[in-house]
């Protein structure tokens, strides 16, 4: 891997923790726990959509990393990892079949695939099926929250990323 090509996903790995970070600072305004805008998913599906498969996990996996230990959550690491692991898989399968095309629904599918992820987690922490009545309400989130991100990445996508020279 070239310098120029690692410093490129270095700050694309910075971009996702700062929108991670800034996003933390933002009440939730829904009083349903797990439900968050994910906006740092936005540098996750440019990222597939320009670079390999692999240099997208090690960006995503650095970010979940970092955001653990600078939120000061460590518990909250296996969420996320589990919900970030499972996000990337679902993103890059449809990204593959839909060929990059209709980003928000690659997006929304990341979404879903994401809290599933994290209510798994639940579930194999608390041993609690009652866990499983957030599901529909995570769903509908998903579906909302994905389409929202899916949106910017792809005007990102078509206003941004021509001006970052492909590696």
């Amino acid at each position: 891997m070239s310098v120029k090509k690692l410093a490129t996903l270095s700050v694309f790995t910075v971009i996702a923790l700062t929108i991670f970070v800034a996003e933390s600072a933002i009440p939730n305004p829904v009083p349903i726990p797990g439900i968050k805008l994910g906006l740092a998913n936005i540098v996750t599906l440019l990222l597939l959509m320009n670079f390999t498969p692999a240099e997208t996990f090690w960006v995503l996996l650095a970010r979940i990393l970092l955001s653990s230990v600078f939120s000061g959550q460590i518990v909250t690491l296996f969420y996320s990892l589990c919900g970030g692991i499972l996000c990337f898989a679902a993103m890059y399968v449809i990204n593959r079949f839909l060929c990059a095309r209709f980003v928000f629904i690659t997006s929304i599918f990341g979404a879903l695939f994401h809290n599933i992820g994290q209510i798994l987690v639940a579930y194999a922490t608390t041993r609690t099926t009652g866990i499983f009545v957030y599901l529909p309400f995570l769903t509908v989130s998903g579906i909302i929250t994905g389409l929202f991100t899916g949106l910017c990445a792809y005007y990102a996508q078509k206003y941004l990323m021509p001006h970052v020279k492909k590696l």
